[in-house]
């Protein structure tokens, strides 16, 4: 029974992720709200990367402690790897945006941002800060600190050990504790003072563990008088769900991240280190001297004694009983002093009070996006399910609806409504605030101030019902939505966005072309609304042509497309340059491509791009035609490997067997395939025994542990965590008279300019005497690496192992990367036979 139960609870969390259908909570979780209300104390936890929080410790503080509190990342993990599927960088950081916004609905945290652009790995917090502002990402440290208030900030790493993790986790506890002071100083980001005040935390603390004393045995002799240790490993018996199990759940949200674990049970012990503040006394808990109820406002005393004895007194069975006192806290809080207290718990208790009386207001919209200008069909409902007293007063949206109703609301009684509204001409496209103005390689520009460290785009389309409750004024505010079904979904939402009259987009990101031979192009043109008439050309680099110059395109309906042939003439030698699409509807132009992000487990996302393709005349000559690619972790690979004319047949596991390999002159293995593809342990022989018969067989980068086969490679290779971050870091070959450097393509440093992000990761650093190492290189002030490219040759083939980081260069187009990969391909085939075509 309690794992149906338990189960019954993660469908329930999924489908209102997946979904963002309404809030309808029980009883149970009323109670559970009013608890938090009654408790008036916070948690800041801070670090640096989606997947950093500490899912145990923020669920402990939120659901055992009430405490009300939030997770500050610093930055949205653009710079990582995605598992589900191809998005990199900006859309990477939007899918792990809402994955940490899935995680807090399920934990019960907050989120918050700062500006910081996560640039990929870093060796050390003085090369981050440099990539960052670092006096912008301090100020926005500040921010958050005094637009939340924590009386407690928790770091998840050590602000005394840099260099010895990743440069943004040293770097976010650097600037917490830095901020820690500076929140309370009159001359510290004066801009802020005015609107937010100051702010002094009572105490910092670093969230530590075994992990960082280097073993269990190590941390058990470590002193642990500065210490305090909670027991994470609650039960919640309303939720029948431990705080263990909760915490899984969340940190489970982080797909594209390979985080989906299974739940932990039983007692555990968290640890925290005092750093400074207050100082505790021994044996006492973090909030020690802090009072955390509602004495510690002025005004509330009064308050707290009505919601004390709400919480003590709860029925379960019928909460609409406790409107009327609710109702008279309200009133009570509205004439509380403190701004930031006022404004955050009548948050609380307006929603408190609409779960109390069973409301359920709705406005959803006729279709989910919609363009400026347009008129949008809304369909409301309001229903009281309760006998509190309820009167829908009016309707409203601050712009063109302002509509008097005077309903009464009777018990159960559904009151649907038909309005109309009408999109601005000045209203703007619903995209992430931070990808609005291009940013630096450490930065996002954000220019209104006001959305420094939200989590999302605030919506601006939202209906207020203004009520009666009781005799008492409430305004509760509801986004539009759009709700519809599928057969076999059933009830699904969407959130209602802004999408502009027309985007467009070239179909490939990256174009190759390997020879002087004109050839067409795809662009897609989509119109955000009906009878959309205008013409299409593509700009490009001036030894560029394309042709025609110009073409009309006429959409009748929207959301329809209409895609366009082009012809690029590239010049006689290698170029590379950008290219894109300009739709010109009537005096305005269009240059940004919509695009869509749909996982089950996140809210549907809409992004706006500039629609951009880098073209690259490129000066390649290459050897065998067919590849089998044998997919991983995710990337774009194949497609590139075709751009340069190779035929290439992606491989299940199961296809994977003497015959079919036969048919190819190579085998390249997807990123993480070791990591993340549990049958290829199966399939190590066949690959192997391919490449003795005379095949290449290409291996990329995998992480050095949650490998899945026993044997990487067919001679000893062990993995590392060795990499080089800097993309300029010099490149020295080792062995330069290698086949693999001259052979078809004569290799050169000029092959690794224009790298992007990083050289690569996770190298190799122990190999057997089979293999050659070809490259060096380092970062600044690192020992030299090796590892990056090794070739051995096996019987009659040869077996490639590259942490170098194709899959970041190739969407990029880096012209050398493609190089250098058609020369991996291409050993040992300066005589080969005429190969089989590949049966699809």
């Amino acid at each position: 029974m309690k794992r149906q139960l338990f189960y019954l609870i993660i469908l329930v969390f999924t489908l209102s992720i997946q979904a963002q259908k309404p809030k309808t909570p029980s009883s149970t979780e009323i109670y559970e709200s009013i608890q938090k209300l009654n408790f008036l104390g916070s948690v800041l936890y801070v670090a640096a990367h989606p997947d950093d929080e500490n899912t145990r410790l923020i669920a402990y503080m939120s659901n055992k402690v009430k405490a009300r509190t939030a997770y500050l990342s610093l930055t949205r993990g653009d710079g990582g790897q995605n598992l589900i599927g191809p998005e990199l960088r900006e859309l990477l950081g939007v899918i792990r945006t809402q994955e940490l916004l899935a995680a807090r609905r399920i934990d019960g945290g907050e989120q918050i941002f700062t500006r910081a652009n996560d640039f990929g790995f870093s060796k050390h917090p003085e090369e981050t800060l440099e990539i960052w502002n670092k006096d912008q990402v301090l100020s926005d440290v500040v921010l958050a600190i005094r637009k939340f208030q924590p009386d407690i900030i928790i770091n998840r790493f050590d602000h005394r050990t840099p260099g010895r993790t990743h440069g943004h986790h040293t770097s976010s506890a650097m600037l917490s504790l830095e901020a820690f002071d500076l929140s309370n100083s009159n001359e510290a980001y004066t801009n802020q003072i005015e609107k937010y005040g100051l702010w002094q935390p009572k105490r910092i603390f670093f969230n530590t563990g075994w992990w960082f004393y280097g073993s269990r045995e190590n941390f058990e002799k470590a002193d642990k008088s500065n210490m305090r240790s909670l027991d994470i490993g609650t039960y919640y018996p309303l939720k029948g769900l431990s705080n263990n199990e909760l915490a899984s759940l969340a940190s489970s949200q982080h797909l594209c991240q390979g985080f989906g674990r299974l739940a932990q049970r039983g007692s555990q012990q968290e640890y925290i280190e005092f750093l400074k503040g207050e100082p505790l006394n021994e044996g006492t808990q973090i909030f020690s001297g802090i009072d955390t109820s509602w004495n510690r406002i002025r005004g509330g005393q009064a308050i707290g004694e009505i919601l004390e004895k709400i919480e003590g007194d709860f029925n379960f069975k019928n909460p609409s009983v406790h409107v009327p006192q609710l109702l008279k806290a309200y009133k009570l809080l509205q004439n509380i002093e403190s701004k930031h207290w006022k404004t955050q718990k009548t948050k609380e208790l307006i929603s408190i009070i609409e779960m109390c009386a069973g409301l359920y207001l709705e406005v959803s919209a006729e279709t989910n996006w919609a363009t400026p200008n347009e008129t949008i069909n809304l369909n409301i409902e309001a229903l009281n399910r309760s006998e509190t007293p309820t009167t829908l007063v009016s309707l409203n949206n601050h712009e063109d609806l302002n509509i008097s109703k005077e309903i009464v609301l009777k018990n159960n009684i559904k009151y649907p409504f038909k309005e109309v509204i009408k999109i601005p001409s000045s209203a703007k496209p619903t995209t992430p605030y931070w990808l609005t103005n291009k940013g630096s390689l450490g930065m996002y520009k954000v220019e209104n101030e006001a959305l420094i460290g939200l989590p999302e785009t605030p919506r601006t389309f939202n209906l207020d019902f203004n009520l009666l409750i009781d005799n008492v004024p409430i305004t509760i505010t509801k986004p539009i939505v759009q709700r519809y079904s599928k057969p076999d979904k059933g009830e699904l939402y969407r959130p209602f966005e802004i999408i502009p009259e027309v985007s467009a987009k070239i179909t490939e990101k990256v174009i190759i072309l390997d020879n002087n031979t004109q050839r067409d192009i795809t662009v897609v043109v989509k119109a955000g609304r009906d009878n959309l008439e205008g013409a299409v050309e593509v700009y490009h680099p001036d030894d560029w042509n394309i042709y025609p110059k110009q073409q009309k395109v006429n959409i009748a309906n929207k959301g329809e497309e209409q895609a366009l042939i082009f012809t690029v003439i590239p010049p006689e030698n290698q170029s590379e340059g950008i290219i894109g699409p300009i739709v010109h509807i009537n005096d305005k132009d269009y240059t940004d491509e919509l695009i869509e992000i749909a996982y089950e487990h996140i809210p549907f996302q809409t992004v706006l791009l500039p629609s951009e393709s880098k073209i690259v005349r490129l000066d390649i000559k290459k050897k065998g035609e067919n590849i089998a690619y044998i997919q991983g972790a995710g990337d774009v690979v194949p497609e590139s490997l075709e751009q340069i004319g190779y035929n290439v047949r992606v491989l299940k596991p199961d296809e994977i067997d003497a015959e079919t390999l036969s048919r190819f002159d190579a085998v390249v293995v997807g990123i993480r395939a070791y990591n993340t593809v549990e049958d290829l342990k199966f399939k190590q022989k066949e690959l192997f025994d391919f490449v003795a018969q005379g095949g290449n067989m290409i291996v990329q980068y995998n992480t050095s542990h949650r490998v899945k086969v026993n044997d990487l490679a067919p001679f000893e290779l062990k993995l590392s965590r060795d990499r080089v971050t800097e993309e300029n870091a010099e490149v020295r070959f080792l062995n330069p008279g290698h086949p693999v450097l001259n052979f078809p393509n004569k290799i050169t440093q000029k092959d690794f300019e224009g790298w992007t992000q990083e050289r690569g990761l996770y190298f190799p650093n122990q190999w057997d005497d089979a293999f050659t190492p070809i490259l060096s290189m380092n970062d600044k002030d690192d020992t030299p690496k090796d590892g990056s490219l090794l070739i051995a040759e096996y019987g009659k083939g040869h077996y490639i192992y590259t942490g170098l980081s194709f899959f970041r260069e190739f969407p990029a187009g880096v012209s050398g990367a493609y190089r250098l990969f058609a020369n991996m391909l291409s050993l040992g085939k300066d005589e080969f036979k005429a190969e089989a075509k590949i049966n699809d």
